[in-house]
């Protein structure tokens, strides 16, 4: 597939800047003695990866290309061809993309904290609130945040504004439309990158570009066959590649998205016959079978090839426009990719550093916190650290490093992004043991001195929370955290598969976390935690004799937490690594803990209960569907009193569903208590079809025991589980079938939303 995936794009754009133009200017104007060829590329979406097979042939023919037009699609591959990836490089570039999150305004998870990660995979809406400044990039479902910042890393060295006929390796044009005016607007200068952006923005999909008075959405809309520009530019010889979809019946336009995508495609005929007939060799690539939106690996694979296919069936024709070019059959033009990928792992010299976008006291915060007055030089571990930064601690959208050439070293140019602005985040879920619950959340950073943030938490359902988290963000590398939150829990607690009792009680909790690290994937915790525990309704339905230890009462506990996840999804992940550890000392005075009697007589105080729990898993891919997911989890209690409130519980898919403490176990539904020592491993195949659905088959099993030498000498618990999604824009939606041989009666779950 190319490159392992999108991190190595960033790396690949670290390219030669002023030095990679290979194929300059001047040397294109002293090769006067033949005609100038242009290849013209149509829009179409994702159809227009056949440009890049089409390409492929075109260099494997030797056919000099000194002019290159295109729209949409179109623009981007013919964008990026002139300034100097090759057809290779394209298809390498096509094949490593994660689709399905580059047309999306999802945050990348690898620039995220694990908070901000958590976030993405709870709540389903989020909006700005407030009102505040129009956003610029407003207009459309998909804002094109993770295109547009693509494109720049692409486009290194070519991002400030250039004449594209001068200053690009081979003359460039693209169109876009201009909606106030509907007129056709023809870049031939500017931002490469914007100017790309501005061609590919189907309307009411993607947020146009504004430029001065201009709102610039998807060049086809006027002109998705731009020959008469290239002819304009001086083009003796065209050659024309079309994508367009065949013409459609009244049996294909018979829903919402069909008759919209009815009107872009007759919109997008305009000049189309009379561009036609100005091509010297007219290609066309028939789409049948895909679409717009069709990037899957299957789909680029097949249309790739398709180009190829069709600019073979043209082999003798692009032969023959050799001799009408002027140039030998044998001839090759010069290649003019010769930038390969680089990766920043040595230490770059540093000539200075540039803030854009930025006020005096956040250039201030940087400068001390990173202590860039001493920095001579940088490499990209330090160019994270600075952009993370300048996104949790400052609170802007995003954030950016460019190295700058200047003599013999490098300028650091930092450049912010827009200010966050106070967002509202809405979760919506259905499951069948709680049936229907939302959750809201609040995110506020506050721009005082010493920045700081705050989340508050809203969940209603059959468990109700209400919390709120307060941040601060000092120049150290900690963000002391203060948090409170209010728990009504309503739970049924179930023995062998029976429910023995159930209980309803409310919780108050606050941590105070004055060391709380956070690097990207990993996040260090230590602190001291309050809690209230009021029972309200006690109801023995079996026999359980944990009914008379269950008091009203206050915990204080010490805590250390260690958390790192860097898989690449929170939910389907295909690679990664995903540890959590937690070591508490739980006391009600500092120091020792209340004892009770069998009968619940209090018989004093004795030495606090040690808590340590753990959970691993690893992420191996299996080609490119298929994910084994090995997992060993477990929660070991010590100490001679156990209140029961934090006693060990498994049942269900996640960790904390219902309580902190609670363990997954495949086969296990609701909630069971087990012993104070318990140990389990699981492994999962994960198989993908399509695009969104998954099919999953866990087994697990586990030991349990009130010693951890004791922990074997009871038999086995295993429970087996397959399970079916679909990876939805609200959640993932489908259904669990479980069995294990603790509870030995099958069990099956329904649900429909992320996790919370």
């Amino acid at each position: 597939m190319g490159f392992p995936g999108i991190r190595y794009l960033i790396l690949l754009t670290l390219l030669l800047l002023s030095g990679s133009k290979v194929y300059s200017h001047t040397e294109r104007e002293a090769d006067n003695s033949r005609k100038k060829v242009a290849v013209v590329l149509s829009g179409g979406g994702a159809k227009g990866m056949a440009h890049i097979g089409v390409l492929k042939v075109l260099e494997k023919a030797g056919i000099p290309i000194d002019i290159i037009t295109g729209t949409s699609m179109g623009s981007i591959v013919g964008g990026l061809y002139a300034i100097g990836y090759n057809a290779h490089s394209l298809d390498s570039l096509a094949r490593a993309q994660d689709w399905s999150f580059v047309i999306s305004d999802r945050e990348n998870l690898r620039n995220q904290s694990l908070s901000d990660m958590k976030k993405q995979y709870t709540y389903a809406i989020s909006s700005s609130v407030f009102g505040g400044k129009r956003n610029k990039q407003a207009g459309g479902l998909i804002k094109g945040k993770n295109l547009a910042e693509l494109f720049e890393k692409l486009c290194v060295g070519y991002t400030d504004s250039l004449d594209f006929s001068r200053d690009l390796p081979i003359p460039f044009a693209c169109v876009a439309t201009d909606i106030i005016s509907y007129t056709e607007y023809d870049f031939h200068s500017g931002k490469l990158p914007q100017a790309m952006r501005a061609s590919m923005a189907i309307p009411a999909v993607f947020s146009p570009v504004r430029i001065d008075s201009c709102v610039l959405v998807d060049g086809g809309m006027r002109n998705n066959f731009p020959v008469d520009i290239a002819r304009q530019m001086g083009a003796d010889l065209v050659i024309g590649i079309s994508v367009h979809d065949n013409p459609k019946t009244v049996d294909d336009v018979w829903d919402t998205m069909s008759v919209l995508g009815q009107i872009i495609d007759a919109n997008t005929k305009n000049k189309f016959e009379e561009n036609k007939a100005l091509t010297d060799i007219f290609m066309y690539v028939d789409p049948k079978g895909y679409g717009a939106a069709s990037f899957s690996a299957s789909a680029i694979d097949t249309l790739i090839r398709r180009g190829e296919e069709e600019a073979m069936r043209h082999w003798d024709e692009l032969m023959a426009l050799k001799q009408r070019i002027g140039i030998d059959k044998n001839y090759h033009q010069r290649t003019l990719h010769p930038l390969q990928p680089t990766i920043m792992t040595e230490n770059q010299p540093v000539a200075g550093f540039e803030f854009v976008n930025m006020t005096t006291e956040d250039e201030k915060f940087l400068r001390q916190k990173f202590h860039l007055s001493k920095l001579d030089s940088i490499n990209a571990s330090k160019e994270q650290e600075i952009t993370t930064s300048m996104r949790l601690d400052l609170f802007y959208n995003s954030a950016e490093c460019h190295l700058v050439p200047k003599d013999s070293a490098y300028v650091v140019r930092l450049t912010a992004g827009n200010r966050k602005s106070p967002r509202l985040y809405a979760g919506l879920r259905f499951d069948t043991e709680e049936y229907a619950a939302i959750q809201l959340g609040l995110n506020v950073p506050l721009k005082t001195t010493t920045p700081v943030s705050t989340d508050i938490t809203l969940r209603l359902g059959k468990r109700l929370m209400a919390g709120a988290d307060l941040m601060i963000h000092p120049r150290s590398f900690t963000r002391p955290t203060l948090s409170l939150s209010f728990r009504r829990n309503d739970l049924d607690i179930y023995i062998n598969g029976d429910r023995d009792y159930n209980m309803i009680y409310t919780q108050w909790q606050s941590d105070l976390t004055p060391i709380n690290f956070n690097l990207r994937s990993f996040n260090l915790q230590l602190g001291l935690q309050w809690d209230y525990i009021h029972f309200i309704s006690k109801l023995n339905s079996g026999s359980s004799s944990d009914m008379a230890q269950i008091k009203n009462d206050h915990y204080f506990s010490y805590f250390a937490r260690i958390k790192y996840n860097n898989e690449d999804n929170w939910i389907f992940p295909t690679r990664g690594v995903r540890f959590n550890a937690e070591y508490t000392y739980l006391t009600n005075n500092f120091a020792k803990l209340k004892s009770y009697t069998a009968d619940g007589t209090y018989e004093g105080k004795k030495s606090g209960t040690s808590i340590l729990s753990a959970n691993w898993r690893m992420s191996i891919a299996f080609g490119s569907s298929l994910t084994i997911q090995p997992m060993l989890y477990g929660r070991l209690l010590y100490g001679s009193v156990i209140p029961s409130i934090f006693g060990n519980t498994i049942g269900g898919d996640w960790f904390g569903h219902y309580i902190k403490q609670q363990m997954p176990f495949a086969g296990i539904g609701w909630m069971e208590y087990v012993d104070n020592q318990f140990v389990a491993a699981q492994l999962q195949a994960q198989q993908r079809m399509g695009n969104n659905h998954y099919i999953l088959l866990r087994v697990a099993g586990s030991q349990q025991a009130d010693k951890v030498r004791n922990l074997f000498d009871r038999s086995t618990l295993i429970g087996v589980q397959a399970a079916y999604y679909y990876n939805t824009m609200f959640g993932p939606l489908g259904g669990t079938l479980g069995y294990s041989n603790h509870t030995k009666v099958p069990y099956f779950y329904l649900n429909l939303g992320y996790e919370f």
